[in-house]
């Protein structure tokens, strides 16, 4: 067991879908993980014309559901669905969550050119998510909590025509959890299609070698395969050194 702690930051209840395995990695070795979703997801029309606060409801709850098939805590923003912004309130906000959870590591969305994940609530999200990770050092941002200045290295769902150091993670000893928090939202809402997602899982794992994997942008830590991303692989970094943030 490890007393690691993972922060995951997504922009709509079923973006975790796509890094499911390893959530269920870190879970399985002991990590906390943290779900922190910045909005309902409630623009979505896949339950029909119905009001608005009725799919945030919705979707809120698949989230939490979601969240207990993969052993993971399950907070909710109240930013609005596609119209995410990186503004200083909106990275405040996140900064606080992170200076409470005080992660390890940070899993969220980075840049992406594939119609899908090219969503622009999902290019916010990654800018908001990192950027909070510098803002929550700031004790003068997050009071009355306490800065957090531990080393946190950002990993983000990684688009394929990225030039990006890339950590790929075995996910086959999780691949039956994995298709059941798929499966939640495709019999709810048409994301996560079976054939889909193992299709996306083999030909991730050809490229390493392996039958099923996800792969991350390494932002701050070394490329490679692994088991989970926590403790992450060491790379040809000089860090800055841990003070006081200004």
């Amino acid at each position: 067991m490890t007393d690691h702690t993972l922060l995951a930051v997504f922009a709509h209840p079923d973006d975790e879908v796509i890094a499911a395995g390893t959530l269920l990695a870190e879970r399985a070795a002991g990590t906390r993980v943290v779900i922190l979703w910045l909005t309902r997801g409630e623009m979505t029309e896949a339950f029909g014309p119905i009001p608005v606060a009725e799919v945030a409801g919705r979707r809120e709850a698949l989230g939490r559901r979601a969240g207990e098939l993969l052993g993971a805590e399950t907070r909710f923003l109240d930013l609005p669905d596609t119209r995410l912004r990186a503004t200083p309130e909106a990275v405040e906000a996140v900064a606080r969550v992170v200076a409470e959870v005080r992660p390890d590591a940070l899993l969220t969305w980075g840049d992406a050119w594939v119609r899908g994940f090219r969503h622009p609530d999902h290019r916010e999200t990654g800018v908001l998510a990192r950027d909070a990770i510098t803002v929550a050092r700031i004790a003068k941002r997050v009071a009355p909590a306490e800065p957090y200045r531990g080393a946190c290295p950002i990993f983000t769902l990684r688009d394929v025509h990225s030039r990006l150091p890339c950590v790929a993670v075995d996910v086959e000893p999780h691949l039956e959890e994995l298709h059941a928090v798929a499966a939640l939202y495709c019999e709810a809402q048409g994301f996560g299609d079976a054939e889909w997602l193992e299709a996306r899982l083999r030909t991730a794992g050809v490229r390493h070698g392996l039958r099923f994997a996800e792969e991350f942008d390494a932002w701050e830590s070394g490329a490679g395969v692994v088991e989970r991303l926590l403790p992450p692989l060491g790379g040809p970094f000089h860090v800055h050194p841990d003070r006081a943030a200004s």
